[in-house]
């Protein structure tokens, strides 16, 4: 029995569709598209945390409209998204607990004062991590930063302030990793 040529070319489409709705970085697959709210967002860019030789997390940066202009990211009062994705034992909750605060310091020029309530507010919801953890981080304008850890929500952060502060710890000036970073910004 012939296949008809029509029915090929479904097949090889639908293969081609599904193997582009994720993006590889390392071992860890990221989707190409995430929801935020009622808003889906697309993939901008993705890469892989690294320290002192260890691959620590994948970071994937999601927005409505691809950028590579971190600072203008981080200051925008529009829907978008990190997703962490932990690839090692050696990031525990401590050493979460530490390189966020490092990250709030260098994103706000050491003035954490009027985020401290807050900043205590997400760090509180990183009760455990392990490999494996999927930690999003989503903004909606209006509602504030929602911590997700494994799809399931931990706590919601509100104020543009905030939000600013946090996303410039991957996209700001002083970011916490510049290979991380544009990779966010597919640089």
């Amino acid at each position: 029995m012939k296949t008809p040529f029509s029915l090929l070319l479904v097949v090889a489409l639908t293969v081609s569709i599904s193997t582009n709705a994720q993006t590889k970085v390392g071992d860890v697959t990221v989707p190409n598209t995430f929801k935020a709210g009622s808003t889906t967002l697309a993939l901008n860019g993705a890469g892989m945390r690294v320290k002192y030789w260890f691959d620590l997390y994948v970071g994937a940066l999601y927005l409505q409209t691809k950028s590579n202009k971190g600072s203008e990211i981080a200051a925008a009062d529009k829907p978008m998204a990190v997703k962490m994705h932990i690839v090692s034992s050696k990031i525990t909750r401590d050493k979460m607990v530490e390189a966020i605060n490092e990250g709030f310091a260098n994103s706000t020029g050491g003035n954490t004062a009027p985020l401290n309530t807050r900043i205590k507010q997400l760090l509180d919801a990183f009760t455990s991590i392990k490999v494996g953890d999927v930690f999003d981080l989503v903004y909606e304008p209006g509602v504030g930063v929602t911590l997700y850890k494994n799809n399931v929500k931990a706590t919601t952060v509100t104020g543009f302030d905030f939000k600013k502060a946090l996303f410039g710890i991957w996209l700001g000036v002083d970011s916490v990793d510049d290979d991380l970073k544009n990779g966010m910004l597919g640089s």
